[in-house]
């Protein structure tokens, strides 16, 4: 069983496109005809770049390899180019193609992915999502209305979920981290505050940021939200200092969580040694495959520390996501995109079942998917912006920020 050949399909989810502008689908043939799909959760270069980089990393360290040779494959895509260091680039690519090979290592075996990873612990999955307006109603006010978040969190309530994640602290920038707007804490709180009005103790509260603040901004927005105890305080320092997320831990008495853009064990390790954070959330699809994950898990228990496994990606990166979430013993929660969103259920034809709040582990082989390649055809990506992008512009002191979640109020595919 030897990997043969390579498609990739780059798929625009259609507005309000949650999940982001753009997802990639790289797909694995082995000689003797076995697929398999994977996900790569990468966006530093455009698509047609992160093309070639996908194409180069399977012809230079996977092409007439084994499968079964993860770890090997692993350590020449790491080691690529003297570097042996964590690329987010690289490791991108690695990593839908890796979720690939899992795939087909299921279906040459005739067993569910979860099996290969020592079994399943968990018989179903708690999820959690984002709250989004409801459908038909998409609105930029949304995402700045208290009372909006509060009416969606009731919403997701009655479809079963437990957990809801909101991120109305303003602006992401390219700047680094600065000091919130007063106004921004002032909405944050007014958020909080609304939302555990509305939901009482029925579900637990994930306040969002991303990476936006300094060190002492973070700590000043964090003691503002302590009263209505969020679950978890999610990357509220960039991701670029690992020993900074101890400061804000020792001031803010919120669970601290982070991950969605580190990759490997070796930045997930050092988080851990330094201490802060104890909510890890990896995209599968970023950190180096189902395997790294799961080493990344087992390093976690050492720490006491529980995985989050992260979701704004496609339906692939979900499933791998299930698989990994399944057989671990020190799992919080899986993010998930509404009820898997409709999107990404049409995409893989219905083929991960939730209920009631939980996904539940797919007994079919591989990834127990069925991905739609004309379904993938039919939604090209032809824009030129990223998968997710950064403000330019500073936060704005004066006049107030917005920020209009994970997809901004016009079509993401023309962006």
């Amino acid at each position: 069983m030897k990997l043969a050949d390579l498609e990739i399909f780059v798929v625009a989810p259609p507005f309000p496109g949650w999940g982001g502008r753009y997802w990639i689908f790289p797909k694995l043939t082995t000689a003797c005809g076995i697929t398999g799909y994977g996900e790569c959760y990468a966006s530093t270069v455009g698509p047609k770049a992160m093309i070639a980089v996908i194409e180069d990393v399977f012809a230079r360290h996977m092409e007439g390899s084994s499968p079964e040779d993860i770890e090997l494959m692993f350590r020449r895509a790491y080691s690529s180019g003297f570097t042996q260091r964590p690329d987010p680039t690289v490791m991108g690519a690695f990593s839908g193609l890796e979720i690939a090979c899992w795939d087909i290592l299921g279906k040459a075996r005739n067993r569910p992915v979860w099996a290969l990873l020592g079994g399943r612990i968990n018989q179903r999955i708690r999820s959690y999502t984002y709250l989004y307006p409801e459908p038909g109603n998409e609105n930029p006010d949304f995402w700045v209305d208290p009372d909006a978040a509060a009416g969606a969190a009731v919403r997701f309530i009655e479809m079963g979920f437990t957990a809801v994640k909101f991120d109305p602290a303003g602006p992401y920038t390219l700047r680094g981290g600065h000091q919130p707007a007063m106004s921004d804490i002032s909405r944050s709180v007014a958020f909080c505050r609304a939302i555990r009005q509305a939901v009482g103790d029925r579900v637990d509260l994930l306040f969002g940021t991303h990476g936006q603040f300094t060190t002492a901004g973070a700590i000043r927005l964090g003691r503002e939200l302590e009263p209505y105890n969020p679950l978890w305080y999610e990357e509220p320092i960039p991701p670029d200092n690992l020993l900074e997320f101890a400061e804000v831990a020792r001031a803010v008495r919120i669970p601290l969580a982070t991950g969605e853009r580190l990759t490997t064990k070796a930045e997930f390790g050092a988080l851990l040694r330094h201490g802060g954070v104890k909510i890890l959330q990896p995209a599968l699809g970023r950190v180096g495959g189902i395997w790294e994950a799961k080493k990344i898990s087992a390093i976690a228990e050492v720490f006491n520390a529980e995985m989050a496994p992260h979701l704004y990606a496609g339906p692939v990166e979900w499933a791998a996501n299930v698989h990994l979430a399944a057989s671990i013993p020190n799992l919080l929660m899986a993010e998930t995109i509404e009820t898997g969103g409709a999107f990404h259920q049409k995409l893989i034809r219905n083929s991960i079942t939730w209920e009631n709040g939980y996904i539940l582990p797919p007994e079919a082989p591989g990834l127990g998917i069925d991905f739609d390649e004309d379904v993938a055809r039919a939604h090209p990506y032809t824009g030129t912006g990223l998968h997710l992008q950064m403000q330019e512009a500073p936060c704005d002191y004066t006049n107030g920020n917005r920020f209009e979640g994970g997809a901004p109020s016009t079509l993401p595919h023309k962006t």
